[in-house]
C-alpha cells in the first residue's frame, strides 16, 4: 500500500519538515551567525532596559520584559513553522536571555530575597520548560549551559557556601531525559562532559580514590559496551557513536586523579607505578579497539599518553641523576611517542584505504 494512502499529503509534508528541522546533523554558518546575532541583540535590549531602569515606570518595566519574552517565543515558533528555523531558534534564545534578565531586574525592583545561584536555577528551569514545550535543540543546550554556570558558582564556593552542589546530578538527569524529547545530541555530549567536571570538583571535597576508582571502572565498562555492542548502546544513548570518546575522557580523568593522589607516595610504594602502567595500557587498548573508527579518539588518546608521561617524568624527577638526564630521557621517550603515533596513523590510513577498496 502506498504511503499516500495512509496519510494525507499535507500531513506527510509537515512531518517531513519537522524531522528535517529537528534532526540537523550540524549547524550551518548562517545558523551560527543567527545565534550570535540573537545573543548580541538580547544583551543590547537588557543593557538598554537596565540603563534606563529608573526612568521607566514600574508597570511599564514589567510589561516590557514580558513583551520581549512573549514576542521571542511566539515569533520564533511562527518563523520556524514557515521554514525559517535558524531565525526562529535565534528568537527563542533572545526570549530565554530576556527571561534570565527579567529575573534579575524584577528581583532588584521588588527587593526579593535570594542570590545569584537561586536565580540561575529559576532561569534554567524556565529555559528547560520552554525547550520541552517548543521541542527546541538550542534551548536545551542553553538550559545545560545555565546548569553548568550554577555548578561552577556553587562548586567553587563563590558565595561562601559550605554545601556541595550535589543537586547538579538531578539537574543533569532531568536535562539528559529532556534532550531525547528535543532531539538534542549536542546537549547530551555537554551533559556528559559537565558530569566529569562535577566529579573533578567532588574530588576537592571527598577522598580522591573513592571518586576516581569508580569513574575509571565505569568508563572502562562503558567503553567496552560501546565497542562490542555499539549498535544497541548507541540506539539507547543516541550519541552519534561518540560514547567511546567520552568513556576515554572519563578514564583519563580518573587515572589522572589517581596519579596525582599517589604521586607523593611514589618513593614509598609502587602504587603510582601501577596506576601509571594501567593508564598507559588503557590508552593503548583504546587506540587499538576504537581508534580506527574515530580520529578524535586517537588524538585524545595521544594527548592523554603525553600527559601521563609528563606526570611520570615530574614525579620521578627526584630519582634522576640530574636535570640533564631528565631532559635527555624526556626527549628520547617523546621521540618514541611521536614515532608510535606516526606508525599508528599510517596503519589506520592503510586500513581505511583497504576497507574502501573492498
Amino acid at each position: 500500500m502506498a504511503a499516500g494512502w495512509l496519510i494525507e499529503a499535507s500531513t506527510a509534508d509537515a512531518l517531513t519538515r519537522d524531522v528535517e528541522a529537528n534532526e540537523r546533523k550540524s549547524l550551518s554558518f548562517g545558523s551560527i551567525l543567527a545565534m550570535m546575532a540573537a545573543l548580541l541583540f538580547g544583551a543590547a535590549v537588557l543593557i538598554f532596559v537596565a540603563a534606563n531602569w529608573e526612568a521607566i515606570p514600574r508597570l511599564a518595566r514589567v510589561a516590557a520584559l514580558f513583551a520581549i519574552i512573549l514576542a521571542g517565543y511566539v515569533g520564533g515558533a511562527v518563523l520556524k513553522t514557515r521554514d525559517h528555523a535558524a531565525i526562529g531558534e535565534a528568537l527563542w534564545i533572545i526570549a530565554a536571555a530576556a527571561f534570565g534578565g527579567s529575573i534579575a531586574l524584577i528581583g532588584q525592583m521588588y527587593h526579593l530575597s535570594g542570590d545569584e545561584t537561586s536565580a540561575l536555577i529559576t532561569w534554567g528551569a524556565g529555559t528547560a520548560l520552554a525547550a520541552v514545550a517548543l521541542r527546541s535543540n538550542p534551548l536545551t543546550v542553553a538550559a545545560v549551559g545555565i546548569a553548568d554556570a550554577w555548578l561552577f558558582l556553587r562548586g567553587f564556593d563563590y558565595f561562601s557556601r559550605t554545601e556541595f552542589p550535589h543537586f547538579f546530578v538531578v539537574m543533569a538527569l532531568v536535562l539528559f531525559a529532556i534532550s531525547f524529547w528535543t532531539r538534542s545530541q549536542a546537549a547530551r555530549h555537554l551533559i556528559i562532559l559537565s558530569v566529569l567536571f562535577y566529579l573533578v570538583l567532588l574530588v576537592t571535597r571527598q577522598d580522591t580514590l573513592q571518586v576516581a576508582i569508580p569513574l575509571v571502572v565505569t568508563s572502562a565498562v562503558l567503553f567496552a559496551a560501546a565497542i562490542f555492542a555499539a549498535e544497541p548502546v548507541d540506539r539507547v544513548l543516541q550519541l552519534g557513536g561518540r560514547l567511546p570518546l567520552h568513556a576515554l575522557v572519563g578514564f583519563l580523568t580518573g587515572m589522572a586523579m589517581i596519579q596525582f593522589e599517589l604521586a607523593d607516595l611514589s618513593n614509598y610504594n609502587s602504587g603510582f607505578g601501577i596506576a601509571s602502567a594501567i593508564a598507559l595500557a588503557g590508552i593503548v587498548v583504546a587506540i587499538v579497539q576504537g581508534g580506527r573508527e574515530s580520529r578524535g579518539l586517537r588524538w585524545v588518546a595521544y594527548a592523554g599518553f603525553a600527559f601521563a608521561l609528563a606526570i611520570i617524568y615530574v614525579v620521578m624527577l627526584q630519582s634522576m641523576l640530574d636535570t640533564a638526564g631528565f631532559f635527555l630521557a624526556a626527549a628520547v621517550l617523546l621521540g618514541l611517542l611521536a614515532l608510535v603515533i606516526l606508525r599508528v596513523e599510517k596503519r589506520m590510513r592503510a586500513s581505511s584505504v583497504e576497507g574502501a577498496a573492498a
